[in-house]
């Protein structure tokens, strides 16, 4: 079976262990990382081929969740993302990547899980930032 890698962008460590367990328990492998900058450097590095990015929008340094999305989408065109955010989700439709997934916090970690299996198995209608 292949192993489903997860890039998780989250400063926080309490929703960083809350995060990597419930995608442990969901089959999937999480890396996670603390930064924007440590995340674009993960994604460029090539050791793994990540299937899903996590990320936090607002974070410590210079790099924010939106941009990590758009360097993860620079790599692939259609690299799956999922933004978290307990402040800035007013900002999706216009900051989001096209086919992305946001959840507001606080979230149930059962909702994280449904949204990767959702954006790694879609098949039909595009999930796109709502427009304004």
């Amino acid at each position: 079976m292949e192993e489903l890698f997860v890039l998780v962008i989250e400063n926080d460590p309490i929703i960083q262990a809350m995060i990597d367990e419930a995608l442990c328990d969901g089959g999937y492998e999480p890396a996670v990382a603390a930064s924007g900058e440590e995340a674009i450097t993960l994604l460029n590095g090539g050791q793994i081929k990540y299937r899903v990015l996590v990320t936090d929008i607002n974070l410590a340094g210079s790099i924010d969740g939106w941009a990590i999305a758009k360097a993860a989408r620079q790599i692939d065109p259609a690299f799956p993302v999922i933004y978290m955010t307990g402040a800035a989700a007013d900002q999706w439709a216009v900051e989001g990547v096209p086919n992305s997934v946001l959840l507001v916090k606080p979230f149930a970690p059962a909702q994280l899980v449904t949204a990767i299996s959702n954006l790694l198995n879609i098949s039909g209608a595009p999930l796109v930032p709502p427009t304004a």
